[in-house]
């Protein structure tokens, strides 16, 4: 029965990240580099690798479990740290066309450094969403309806939101 329970978990897992995935596909069809921001194993851009085949997918955690990411293929650079670290505001800023944040993260002004202008960001909390959306706009983001169904919000837990990065004013 354990097993089964893991295994429907995992089912379960796979299909919300392929889902998560989809709502970027209609934004950015072909996304040149994205970023996952707390990867862990990199789940997530295992499963997103079957809807952008071409893209290339890097992960970023605190802890050692996105190397392990790496070393199985599932994200082609692997950083370890904090978005805010300086070594990797230095090494990332503006190069991403897409960053996922699928746990929310005190550093968002940082992570958005790391987007290209024009670039989209993907957030998905549990927490409110009001701070969110002003930390976006602060970050001279706007942030764009979503496609997915009410009734899906009333029986997830999460709240998607994505939100483009502004070109800088000349």
């Amino acid at each position: 029965m354990k097993r089964l329970r893991a295994r429907l978990t995992e089912l379960d897992r796979s299909r919300r990240h392929r889902a998560t995935a989809r709502a970027m596909l209609r934004l950015n069809p072909e996304p040149e580099s994205w970023l996952d921001i707390g990867t862990g194993h990199a789940h997530f851009p295992a499963a997103a690798k079957a809807l952008f085949p071409y893209t290339a997918f890097d992960g970023l955690d605190t802890t050692t479990a996105v190397l392990v990411a790496r070393e199985a293929e599932r994200v082609e650079e692997a950083y370890l740290g904090s978005p805010a670290s300086p070594h990797l505001t230095k090494a990332l800023t503006g190069r991403y066309d897409v960053i996922s944040v699928l746990r929310p993260t005190e550093e968002l002004a940082a992570v958005l450094t790391f987007l290209r202008p024009g670039g989209h960001v993907l957030v998905e909390t549990t927490e409110a969403v009001e701070p969110l959306r002003t930390a976006l706009e602060a970050g001279n983001c706007t942030i764009l309806p979503t496609t997915r169904h009410p009734a899906l919000d009333r029986l997830s837990s999460t709240t998607r939101v994505i939100a483009r990065r502004n070109p800088s004013p000349a």
